[in-house]
Order: structure tokens, then sequence, then C-alpha cells
């Protein structure tokens, strides 16, 4: 499982997490994480990207959120998601 540092930007704490999937919806990339230990799972989508480093932040549209968790019900098939 990779994991990918991310940084607060209000408090440059640095936080690891771990991929659990990624897709692609109209061009715009996604990725299903969880932290090290932790059974809840959030989405992230880019927002940014150059040859170094991507930016994220947390899916909170509900439309879009629910689009993109039908996607990663079907790629993480064994895995029952709550909301």
């Amino acid at each position: 499982m990779e994991s990918i540092t991310l940084v607060a930007p209000d408090t440059a704490e640095e936080i690891t997490v771990y991929v659990l999937e990624e897709t692609t919806l109209n061009q715009q990339k996604y990725l299903l994480v969880t932290s090290q230990g932790d059974t809840d799972a959030f989405i992230l989508k880019e927002v940014a990207a150059d040859d170094t480093d991507s930016t994220y932040e947390v899916v909170e549209d509900d439309v879009e959120f629910e689009a993109v968790v039908k996607i990663f019900q079907e790629l993480v098939e064994d895995t029952d998601f709550e909301m």
C-alpha cells in the first residue's frame, strides 16, 4: 500500500496517509485514503499538481462525493462504505 505525506496548510503538520485506491472522474484525480490503524477512510481530490508535488483537498460537495464513492465501491468490492 502506497503512503503519501500530506501537509496541513494552516499548521504545517505532516500527516501520513495510505492510498487504498485511486480513480479519475471527468479528468479529476481522486484518492481513497486512510490513516495507519484507522478504520475510517476519506476521499481527496487533486486540485493542483506539478512535477514533484500535488495539492489535495477533502471532497465536501455531496453530489461529487456520492459520484466518487460509487466508483470506489466498485473498485474495492470487499469493503462496506458507510457515510
